[in-house]
Parts: C-alpha cells; structure tokens; sequence
C-alpha cells in the first residue's frame, strides 16, 4: 500500500465523520456512556475484589500435629506445606507461644490463676502452623493434601469463610461478563448506524469509484478508519474524566463515610489506570473496528 493511499484513507474516514457529524456525535457519546460505566464498574470491581483478597489473606488453616512429634519432622512438614502452589505463606507457633497468648486472652486481670500452673505449659502439645492461602477456593484441595501426610494430627479449615469469599469472586467474575456484553453490544449497534448512514450517503460516489478501477480496499478503508475513531474518541473522553473524579470520590468517601475507608483498602489510581487505560483503547477500537467490518459486510457490497 502506497503512503498516499494510506493518508487518503485516514483523510477520508474524518472526512466522513464531520460529513455524518450528528450521527457521529451520537456515536461518539454513546461509545463514551458505554466505556464510562465499564471503567466505573471496572474501578468497582477492582477495589471490591482488593478487599476480598484482602479478606482471604486473613483465612488461615490450622495444622495440629501428633503428640510427641520431634521438632526435626515439624520442620520437614513445614517445607512440605512451603512447596505447595495453594501456600501464600505459613506461621509456626511454639507451645510456649500458644501458651502465651492463650494466657493474655483468657487469664487478662487474673494473673495469679496462670502463675499457678508455674513452669508448667499445659499446651505442651499445641505446637501448630497457620497457612495462608493464594487463593481460598483451593482450601479443600490443600486440605486434603495436609491430613495425607504422617504426623499430622488434625486440620482446622476456616470453611464457611472460604466458601463465601470464593462465591463472591464467582459472582463478581458473572456480573462483570454480563455487563461488559451488554454494553459492547449497544455500542457496536450505534457504530453500525453511523457507518450505515455514511454508506448510504457515499453510495453513488462508491459507485463511480469502482467504475474508475478502486479497489475493495481503497472504497471500505475509510470506513474502518470512521469506526476506529469514534471508537477510539469515545474511549479517550471517559477515560480522563474517570482519572481527574478517582481520587476526589475516594477522599470524599473516606471523609465523609469513615466505615467505609475503615472497612476497606482503596487502590491508588495509578494501579487502576495501568490496566483500565489499555484495556478501555483496546476495547474502544475494537468495539469501532468490528462495528464497521460488520456494516461494510452487510451494506457494501463492491
């Protein structure tokens, strides 16, 4: 392709868009409702889901082992449990330590009853590991795997906990699919319109052209460029007003709904933004790429 072709297509495609420029606008501002609520659920969606990771970083399970195990097999255990892909990490917590903190809890103004016990630890045999999980929908899996191995006594699971984090994950990852096909659809359909109206209107200037000798490339490129633009257009807009209104509502919220900011973690823009941007481009040129190649199928036939 020559580079003059190449400019006159680009020339051509914004030469439509100011031609159709009402259908264009209309194209333009619904492309851009569209990316907007997808970049305002995606913000949603994002910090929900840093606050249910949070969540399952807290879930611990419990590994008790045999009465009278040697501390060399305690030891070997624990880098059995450090080699599994479900382990974020794990804690060891001494007889001494369990003790200790069982005495805090339970004996808190009444010291003289735990003095009582003198040098004796009573949880002489509660050494354990508390193992924090990647991903707490794997917690059945790891636990299986735990009561397989020899000097293990008991596994404690967290398992309602478990099952609700990984059901809200489950929901999150439905109503996301759901809305981002709602709205492509809306938008592809508004793309196709314009590009149909601009077809109709360059029907008899096609029709010349091809008499001429223009090639099926040369008539259709412009198109592609029109949709590919309002595509790209409608992404650009939503995606700075999404940028300068992130931190004025995350300070809003956290002044004026103090529950809120305590009960959660919000991601700094810059995290948001390094996946939203790209994703939201991609997802404008596509929506406006395969507008126009499903139009042109439809409706131009050269």
């Amino acid at each position: 392709m020559r580079i003059s072709t190449f400019f006159y297509t680009i020339k051509q495609g914004m030469v439509n868009i100011w031609k159709n420029k009402m259908f264009s606008l209309a194209s333009i501002a619904t492309m851009t409702a569209c990316i907007f609520l997808f970049g305002l659920f995606y913000m949603i969606v994002m910090n929900f889901q840093s606050m249910v990771k949070d969540a399952e970083a807290g879930v611990a399970v419990t590994v008790l082992f045999d009465d009278g195990i040697s501390e060399q097999r305690i030891e070997e255990i624990g880098e059995l449990i450090g080699e599994r892909v479900e382990v974020s990490h794990y804690e060891y917590t001494s007889p001494d330590e369990a003790w200790n903190s069982f005495k805090d809890i339970y004996f808190q103004g009444n010291e003289e009853a735990a003095a009582s016990f003198g040098e004796d630890n009573p949880l002489v045999n509660s050494s354990s590991y508390s193992i924090y999980m990647n991903d707490v929908s794997m917690q059945d899996t790891l636990v299986t795997y735990l009561t397989s191995i020899d000097g293990v006594r008991e596994v404690k699971k967290s398992e309602q906990i478990a099952n609700t984090l990984a059901d809200l994950n489950r929901l999150i990852g439905y109503i996301s699919a759901g809305i981002i096909l709602i709205l492509l659809g809306v938008a592809v359909f508004l793309i196709s319109n314009t590009i149909t109206v601009g077809i109709a209107v360059r029907r008899e200037e096609i029709g010349i052209m091809k008499l001429i000798g223009a090639t099926d490339y040369f008539v259709r490129a412009p198109f592609v460029v029109e949709g590919v633009v309002i595509g790209l257009i409608g992404a650009a807009i939503p995606l700075g007003i999404l940028y300068v209104l992130y931190d004025q509502v995350i300070v809003y919220i956290g002044e004026t709904f103090l529950f809120i900011s305590n009960m959660m973690r919000f991601l700094p823009a810059d995290q948001v933004f390094h996946t939203l941007v790209p994703v939201a481009l991609i997802l404008g040129v596509g929506i406006g790429f395969m507008g126009s190649i499903i139009t042109i199928r439809k409706h131009l036939k050269v």
